[in-house]
């Protein structure tokens, strides 16, 4: 279901939505692609954060265990 909103832009921005959407394209779809292409790559940037407080909580138990693993491995 679409939901009709009303945003104010400036017409700098306007002319350039006009320029990717093209002659008789739709504006209002350029800024949807434009708006969902931004909240995925927020939720991905918040998701990444998150792995990486994890990694860093975890960094001196995870690297004991490589180096216990790599002992076992067989030299050259």
């Amino acid at each position: 279901m679409k939901l009709k909103t009303s945003v104010t832009l400036s017409e700098e921005t306007v002319q350039a939505i006009e320029e990717v959407a093209g002659p008789g394209a739709n504006r209002s779809r350029v800024i949807e692609d434009a708006v969902v292409e931004y909240i995925e790559r927020r939720r991905r940037d918040r998701r990444d954060q998150r792995d990486l407080e994890i990694l860093n909580r975890n960094a001196e138990a995870l690297n004991r265990e490589v180096e216990d693993v790599l002992r076992y491995q067989a030299e050259p």
